[in-house]
Order: C-alpha cells, then structure tokens, then sequence
C-alpha cells in the first residue's frame, strides 16, 4: 500500500494531475504524521484506516457544503472521495456486510450489550476497508439489542 502511494504519487507528477497529486499527497502527510506518532512504519491494515477516517472527514464535509450550497466544494470534495477510494479494497454490498455480521455473532456469541466490544474488534479486523465500520456497528448493535 505504502508502495503504491509513493509511485502514484511520482505518477501523478509526471502526469502533471493535480487533483491525484493533492489527494495523495495528503495521504502521504497523514501517513508520515501517523508514523512518526508511532517510531514505525503502518502496516497496509492501518493504511486502509488511515484512508478510511481521510474519506470519513470529507464525506462530513461534503454535509456541511451541501447546506451552505457551495457546488464548487461539493464537486471537488466527491472527486477527493472517488480518489482516496480507489485505495480501499472493493466495499462490500449490504448482505455481504450482514452475512460477516452473523459470522461473527456465530464465533463469538455475544450474550448482552457489554459483548459489543468483542464483536466489533472482531468486525473491524475482517471488515476493515470493505465497509464504514459507522454503518458496520450500528447494523451490530441492532442485532445484540434482538437478543
């Protein structure tokens, strides 16, 4: 992932793209910050949160233009999000998410409200990347509250 960044970034350069070398040079900054919090390097995992929280902060953006009507923001911020998302692995459909949820709730069995915990670090390792993590621990939260 680390790799990947990088030469897109030399490529993005060569090619004289703008919009790609913005993006990903703030993913480069956030992932250099990230590290040098840490004194290591970010395992790809870490790479897909790191993404994940950037397209998270634009979509909550992309809110705040859209009541203030800004339509020049709105446009660049959904061309931000289509590129950071090109990172991520392919997002699963809502019966794929559904299905890893019963899963999980098959492995681990959760009894009450204080199991949630459990549940989500194991959704957030298997889901990491292929879902909003957001929408992943409310369709959990759902479920526990049925038992």
């Amino acid at each position: 992932m680390r790799d990947r960044i990088l030469d897109d970034l030399k490529n993005a350069m060569k090619n004289q793209n703008k919009e790609v070398l913005s993006v990903v040079r703030m993913i480069k900054g956030a992932m250099q910050l990230e590290e040098i919090n840490l004194k290591r390097e970010l395992s790809d995992s870490e790479m897909l949160s790191l993404i994940s929280k950037q397209i998270k902060t634009r979509k909550e953006s992309l809110v705040d233009f859209e009541k203030a009507n800004r339509i020049d923001l709105i446009s660049s911020v959904n061309k931000e999000i289509e590129i950071l998302s090109s990172y991520l692995p392919k997002q699963l459909t809502d019966e794929e998410i559904k299905e890893e949820i019963k899963k999980i709730f098959y492995e681990i069995k959760p009894t009450s409200m204080q199991e949630m915990g459990k549940v989500m670090a194991k959704a957030k390792d298997t889901l990491n990347g292929k879902a909003d993590l957001s929408y992943v621990s409310k369709l959990i939260k759902e479920e526990i509250e049925k038992i």
